[in-house]
């Protein structure tokens, strides 16, 4: 059985995905300095906390956010404070080198967490699993099934788009590397913007 107006969902969740969010700006960046098979491993964080957020807000806390938005403002600032440090990490780090055999001191676990942690204090996602994610679950009729398409659907849709930001950013790597400086300027300077845009919304 499919959820209520899976095609809606699909609408909505299709235009969160094609607009450069913070994950999507720190893919473009990441894809750039470390290369593409590195963002595999951020896109993963991203959709793992996806599913965390999901699950905790059908299954667990969901009348609890609603009842007690002080929580989501607890997150809300956390997310900025990590915003602000990703725009500086992004802004001092490296354009990789596509010749080069040095290694990068990032791990896999590192990429993984930094996915994660984006997406886990996006306020963007905690705003749309608690508020408009359940909307589209009959509670009355098989709601687990429906909830694992929704998510199905949601984690397989956003990790695509991300490794699409990704693959784009490596079309541009000629151009990047022509300009060294630029996209990691341009990409810490987003990040902070959507800082500030958070704080005073």
């Amino acid at each position: 059985m499919l959820p209520l107006d899976f095609i809606i969902y699909l609408q909505i969740i299709f235009f969160l995905f094609i607009t450069p969010g913070t994950p999507r700006i720190v893919i473009v960046s990441y894809s750039m300095n470390y290369g593409l098979q590195k963002c595999i491993w951020v896109a993963l964080g991203d959709v793992s906390a996806n599913i965390i957020q999901a699950t905790l807000v059908i299954f667990v806390i969901g009348n609890f956010l609603s009842d007690n938005p002080n929580f989501l403002n607890f997150f809300k600032w956390i997310g900025v404070v990590y915003l602000f440090y990703l725009a500086y990490d992004v802004y001092k780090s490296q354009l990789k080198n596509v010749n080069s055999k040095i290694k990068f001191s990032k791990n896999f676990f590192s990429f993984f967490k930094d996915g994660f942690l984006v997406a886990g204090t996006s306020p963007k996602a905690w705003l749309f699993f608690p508020l408009i994610f359940p909307q589209f679950i009959d509670f009355n009729s098989s709601y687990i099934v429906q909830f694992l398409i929704l998510i199905t659907t949601y984690v397989i849709l956003d990790f695509l788009s991300l490794i699409g930001y990704a693959l784009l950013a490596q079309k541009l790597i000629v151009w990047i590397k022509a300009n060294p400086k630029t996209i990691n300027t341009i990409s810490a300077s987003v990040l902070i913007i959507i800082a500030l845009i958070i704080i005073i919304t």
